[in-house]
């Protein structure tokens, strides 16, 4: 039986929220070189690849997911322009001069994946991530629950907490705006729609849920989403 997270996502330009101006905007608080070399780390079906190869025009880019299934969706998309391979983005090889991780480090937490980061970071080298992030001091059921009971989830200081906790500063942070939400869940609805029709029990479970989750952000937004931090060792 085929995974029916992959089947949801396959073909899917984004796997989650972004936008290219997230990418630029990043890359100029790390003072990205354009000869950089990048690692796009849980990199998906390579969606922010285009704006890391703009930030770094005569650079060098490697992707790295754990789902052999994106990574041959990059393979296809991108070619030798990029060096794609499926692995643990937790155990990367480096060196880096700049690693992006759009709403994947939370996999590993951020704390631990910044610290085994540490040694593939060039001289001088960031990272830039994307966290679930609580907006509000008093976050509501809905709110919490939108992130399935994560463990980690915390606002802005307490990411920073996490940062400091391995040894980095955080060079600058904003919020992943609702453009960039958008830009992830219209292509996603029109998925689900499509699935619909020929969707078996196990799959339109899947298709459940990604509804439940596209109607809840919607009453969410205001309290919670993805703080996108800009972090470089001490």
């Amino acid at each position: 039986m085929s995974d029916p997270i992959l089947t949801l996502y396959q073909g899917l330009e984004r796997l989650g929220p972004g936008a290219p101006e997230d990418v630029a905007w990043a890359a100029h608080v790390a003072d990205v070189p354009p000869d950089a070399r990048i690692c796009d780390a849980g990199c998906g079906t390579g969606a922010d690849i285009p704006a890391l190869m703009t930030v770094a025009p005569v650079g060098a880019i490697t992707a790295v997911d754990d789902a052999k299934l994106f990574v041959d969706e990059v393979l296809a998309r991108f070619g030798t322009r990029v060096n794609a391979y499926a692995g643990d983005m937790a155990k990367l090889k480096g060196p880096y001069d700049f690693i992006w991780s759009a709403g994947a480090v939370y996999f590993h937490g951020v704390t631990k994946v910044l610290r085994a980061w540490r040694p593939v970071l060039a001289k001088g080298g960031a990272v830039a991530f994307s966290e679930p992030c609580l907006f509000t001091d008093t976050p509501s059921e809905a709110t919490l629950a939108f992130w399935g009971g994560y463990e980690r989830l915390t606002d802005a200081e307490g990411i920073a907490r996490q940062v400091a906790d391995a040894d980095y500063e955080v060079l600058a942070t904003r919020r992943v705006s609702d453009a960039a939400w958008a830009a992830y869940y219209g292509p996603l609805a029109e998925r689900v729609a499509a699935l619909r029709r020929n969707a078996d029990p196990v799959l339109a479970l899947a298709l459940d849920a990604a509804e439940t989750e596209i109607a809840a952000w919607e009453h969410v937004r205001a309290e919670t989403g993805y703080l996108l931090s800009v972090v470089r060792p001490v």
